[in-house]
C-alpha cells in the first residue's frame, strides 16, 4: 500500500507600500480587511508531468503522469500572515492497481505583494504511469507503468505586477484584499529553477515509441533554466463575483545535460520557452468568501532531436469566512521585525 504523505505549506504576506497620494485610487478599487483574520478548509492537488517525442514528429508524443491524490487541510490568515496546511488523501486500490503508484513530496512557500509575488518549491516525484489518449482503461495493461523514473524540481518564480492601484493579484488566489471593480495589469514573470529526470531503463523503449527512436536511450536528463516572461492580467468583477485570467510567455535559457545513446554525457545550450498561465474564479464579499484556481507553468524545451516539455499544475479550492480581530490578534508580523 502506497503513502503518499504531502505537506504544503503557503505563506502570503503584505509589502507595505510608501506612495500615500496613490491610497485614494486603490481604495477605490479594492478593499482591504485590516481588522480581519481569515479561515477556510481547502483541497488542492499539485502535480508535475512531462512528454517527449521527436522534434521533427511532434503529432506523436508520450505523455508521462504521476498517480497523485487531492490534498485536503485547513487555511488560515493572522497576523498578516497566511498559511495552508495539507495532507494527501489516499489513493483508492483501483487507482493505484491502474495507474500505478507513485510517490510525491512536495513543499512550497508563496509570498504574496501589492506589487510581488514570489513561489519558492521543491518537488520530488517517483513512478509514472503512460496514459493512452483514445482508449479509457478496462484492464491495468492498458497502461505503461514506469516505477523506475524519478525527478526532481526545485526553484523560484517571481512576479510582478505594474497596476497596484487597480488591480489586485491578492483578491482573486488568497482572498487577503477584494477587487471592488474591473480591472487589469500587464505582468511580469520571471523563473529560475533545475529539473534531473533519472531512470533505471531508458524512457522510450522501442516498443512503446518507434517513432521517436532516436531518443528510445534517454535515462538521464537535467537542466537549469533561466526565464523572463511578460504577459497580462486582468479580472471582471459582478458585484462579489470575479473571474481573473493571466498569461506570461517569455524565452527561456536552458543549461542541458543529458546521456546519449551511446552513453556518453552530453551538453547542450538553447533557448526556447517559458509560459505561465493562471485561472481563478470565485466569490468575493465582506465576511464570506471561496472559489477555485488553477495555475499551470510550461516549458519547452528542444534540443538534438528530441522535444521535451514538462509541466507543473496546481489546482486549489476553498471557502472561508473573515471574523474580526480581537486581543493579541490585532499584532501584525512586521511589527516584530527589525526597524530601520
Amino acid at each position: 500500500m502506497i503513502r503518499v504523505v504531502s505537506v504544503i505549506i503557503a505563506f502570503w504576506f503584505c509589502v507595505p507600500e510608501a506612495l500615500a497620494q496613490n491610497d485614494s485610487i486603490r481604495d477605490t478599487y479594492i478593499q482591504q480587511f485590516p481588522d480581519k483574520f481569515f479561515i477556510w478548509p481547502v483541497i488542492k492537488k499539485r502535480e508535475i508531468s512531462f512528454d517527449l517525442n521527436s522534434r521533427d514528429d511532434t503529432g506523436k508524443k508520450l505523455s508521462y503522469k504521476p498517480n497523485t491524490s487531492f490534498s485536503a487541510g485547513l487555511g488560515f490568515y493572522i497576523f498578516e500572515i497566511a498559511a495552508e496546511v495539507t495532507v494527501a488523501v489516499p489513493i483508492d486500490e483501483r487507482s493505484r492497481t491502474t495507474y500505478g503508484t507513485s510517490d510525491a513530496r512536495d513543499l512550497q512557500a508563496n509570498f504574496l505583494g501589492k506589487r510581488w509575488g514570489i513561489d519558492v518549491y521543491t518537488q520530488k516525484y517517483s513512478g509514472f504511469y503512460v496514459p493512452n489518449p483514445n482508449q479509457t482503461p478496462t484492464t491495468p495493461d492498458l497502461f505503461i507503468k514506469r516505477s523506475d523514473i524519478e525527478l526532481r524540481n526545485t526553484g523560484a518564480n517571481v512576479r510582478y505586477v505594474f497596476n497596484k492601484d487597480r488591480f489586485s493579484q491578492r483578491s482573486a488566489y488568497n482572498y487577503s484584499e477584494r477587487q471592488l471593480k474591473s480591472a487589469g495589469s500587464f505582468v511580469l514573470s520571471g523563473s529560475l529553477n533545475t529539473f534531473d529526470l533519472h531512470a533505471d531503463s531508458a524512457v522510450l523503449t522501442q516498443q512503446v515509441a518507434p517513432a521517436i527512436s532516436s531518443t528510445s536511450t534517454l535515462k538521464d536528463f537535467k537542466y537549469s533554466a533561466f526565464s523572463v516572461a511578460p504577459g497580462y492580467s486582468y479580472s471582471i468583477i459582478y458585484k462579489s463575483f470575479f473571474l481573473n485570467g493571466s498569461f506570461s510567455l517569455g524565452p527561456a535559457h536552458y543549461w542541458i545535460q543529458y546521456t546519449a545513446p551511446d552513453q556518453s554525457t552530453q551538453y547542450n545550450i538553447t533557448l526556447n520557452t517559458f509560459a505561465d498561465v493562471r485561472v481563478a474564479l470565485g466569490y468575493n464579499s465582506e465576511h464570506f468568501f471561496g472559489g477555485m484556481s488553477l495555475v499551470t507553468q510550461t516549458r519547452d524545451i528542444r534540443f538534438d532531436e528530441i522535444h521535451f516539455t514538462n509541466g507543473t499544475t496546481a489546482f486549489k479550492l476553498l471557502v472561508g469566512y473573515r471574523f474580526p480581530e480581537v486581543g493579541i490578534l490585532k499584532k501584525r508580523a512586521m511589527d516584530y521585525l527589525p526597524k530601520k
